[in-house]
């Protein structure tokens, strides 16, 4: 086979964007990497080095103190929970919805676009939100962390286009073999709905993830705060070292204050990026391509 040899300028085009890239993600990568690095530093050193990558004095003082009892765990598990149970709520809800209103024939269709699109102009507020969430019974309780905002009106309008896209003669082969609507969705739609499945799932865990208002507004049990609650309460103690002092270990020398700030970046955001590789793969992939052959 024919070696293909490119061009001086695409040569040089690919070297430059090669370039360019690396320098942009080396940059983006950098801060994270400085936080990773802080929270394994002394005292001393954050005081005397504005920025390095790997610490003069390596300690555990800020995780030990993050750790040193187990409501930090119990707070991961609830924020598990909550991401979980609430990203099914929300593709559920979404999904369904937007499956019914990509039917250009179904009754009062344009009414209940036109509504979704006012909501996403506007919104009741906070107050009249609040005050719903209590008249349904729902403080103190992980609901409210889920319903109120079960749907997105943007998310609902995209996979509502993207299930318009699915080539009709799909559905039609499917129904004259005798498939359902329940069927066709779960048989036909979804499976050639990944990419957007995998792009939404990715959004709604993560916003369930980082809700820390919705929780510390409907929330007053700590024994439910998600771990952003839980993360904030920890930097308050070690800025003010007071509080539940007396749950730490008496023989425990506080950390730094801004160490404990890097590390509570680092427990709050490692979970969320391991959960991104397993759905990464599937944002560019083209399942349609020759799902139709003429």
């Amino acid at each position: 086979m024919a070696k293909q040899y490119k061009s001086v300028p695409g040569t040089v085009f690919d070297v430059t964007n090669y370039v360019v890239l690396g320098v942009i993600g080396i940059v983006a990568i950098l801060p994270f990497l400085y936080v990773i690095a802080g929270s394994f530093a002394s005292d001393a050193e954050l005081t005397k080095r504005s920025v390095f990558l790997i610490p003069e004095t390596f300690t555990l003082a800020a995780y030990r103190f993050i750790f040193s009892t187990d409501t930090i765990l119990k707070s991961i598990g609830v924020s598990l929970y909550v991401m979980v149970l609430g990203t099914f709520v929300n593709l559920f809800f979404t999904v369904t919805m937007a499956y019914a209103l990509s039917k250009r024939g179904l009754m009062g269709r344009n009414t209940v676009l036109n509504l979704i699109i006012f909501s996403m102009l506007f919104g009741g507020g906070l107050i009249p939100t609040f005050l719903v969430v209590r008249q349904l019974h729902m403080l103190d309780t992980y609901w409210a962390l889920m319903i109120p905002g079960a749907i997105s009106a943007f998310n609902l309008i995209i996979v509502k286009n993207f299930f318009q896209e699915i080539p009709p003669e799909l559905e039609e082969a499917a129904k004259i073999d005798g498939c359902t609507e329940i069927g066709l969705l779960w048989r036909i739609v979804l499976p050639l709905s990944m990419p957007v499945l995998a792009t939404f799932t990715l959004f709604y865990a993560v916003g369930h993830w980082n809700n820390f208002f919705s929780a510390l507004l409907y929330i007053n049990d700590p024994s439910k705060w998600p771990l952003q609650v839980m993360l904030r309460q920890i930097v308050l103690l070690s800025q003010a070292a007071a509080g539940d002092i007396n749950a730490m270990d008496p023989n425990f020398v506080k950390p730094p204050e801004q160490s404990i700030k890097m590390a509570v970046i680092v427990v709050g955001t490692i979970p969320i990026l391991l959960v991104y590789p397993f759905l990464q793969k599937h944002f560019a992939k083209g399942v349609l391509i020759g799902s139709v052959k003429g």
